[in-house]
């Protein structure tokens, strides 16, 4: 992988959603590059296994149990990784997701359509209401957030999930123009389709989501979908010091991430803006 190898040594990586999929895909490549890792899941056993995982790679991780939909927990997490690891987290990625309900949005009911709302966007809301104030008084910091086809085509009987992940990016979008001058980079990242427990979900709903939908969950099964590498280089460069210059985007895991180490990006770049054109 082209990564900086050395960049990334005692950095202080959180990962919200990280005991499964690709929350957890990330937090090995970090711990692989020599990162402190925080993991946090509300799941002890998918913890647990994303622990061993690390070590078995040669690194080592904190295992942090909570709820992304609870503030208060957030709180308690970012202040046990600074305790244990030994300072403010440099860098926080967003990965903590559910898929909501699938079906149409009369027939689905309201509490599993708030949850996904809590998760996915509050999730990432009070993630990084809890991280902020460290990184902004260290005047330092990377917020990374992982979406998904935000900047396509809404998909028929999927509205709570595509409602979130959509929000969240214009949410990154009005958070990072805030922090700019705090030195703090907040930027969205779309991994493409990858093979995880929820494409194998959205399989099994095939008879209430969209058809084309379901085709594309059965090739990413078939296929394993974006490679790990792609989407670790990206998370990494835009975890990096190369991409200071680059905040408020939505980055796409098929994007050419190298052309942006060098580039000025105009403000409407990178951006939900760019739906329609």
């Amino acid at each position: 992988m082209a990564i900086e190898t050395e960049e990334f040594k005692g950095k202080n990586v959180l990962i919200t959603g990280a005991g499964r999929g690709i929350g957890k895909r990330l937090a090995l490549g970090f711990a692989r590059l020599g990162a402190r890792i925080a993991l946090i899941s509300r799941s002890k056993a998918e913890l647990d296994l994303a622990h061993i995982e690390i070590e078995q790679a040669g690194g080592n991780a904190l295992r942090i149990k909570a709820d992304v939909s609870d503030p208060e927990q957030l709180i308690l997490a970012v202040d046990r990784a600074r305790v244990v690891l030994g300072g403010t987290p440099d860098i926080l990625i967003c990965a903590a997701v559910i898929p909501g309900p699938f079906g149409e949005f009369l027939s689905s009911s309201l509490q599993s359509w708030t949850e996904a709302m809590q998760v996915n966007l509050l999730g990432v809301v009070y993630s990084c209401r809890a991280v902020l104030p460290p990184m902004v008084e260290k005047r330092s910091g990377k917020i990374i957030i992982l979406t998904c086809e935000s900047d396509h085509a809404p998909k028929t009987n999927f509205s709570a999930y595509t409602t979130s992940k959509t929000a969240v990016v214009r949410f990154a979008e009005a958070l990072a123009a805030e922090v700019l001058n705090h030195n703090v980079q907040v930027n969205c990242f779309d991994p493409g389709p990858a093979y995880t427990s929820f494409t194998d979900e959205i399989i099994r709903a095939e008879d209430r989501l969209d058809s084309r939908m379901v085709e594309a969950a059965k090739e990413t099964r078939r296929t394993g979908g974006a490679s790990p590498e792609a989407q670790m280089e990206h998370v990494a460069f835009l975890a990096s010091e190369r991409s200071n210059h680059i905040t408020g985007k939505l980055i796409h895991v098929k994007d050419n991430w190298k052309q942006l180490t060098h580039t000025t990006l105009r403000p409407d770049t990178f951006t939900l803006r760019r739906v329609g054109k």
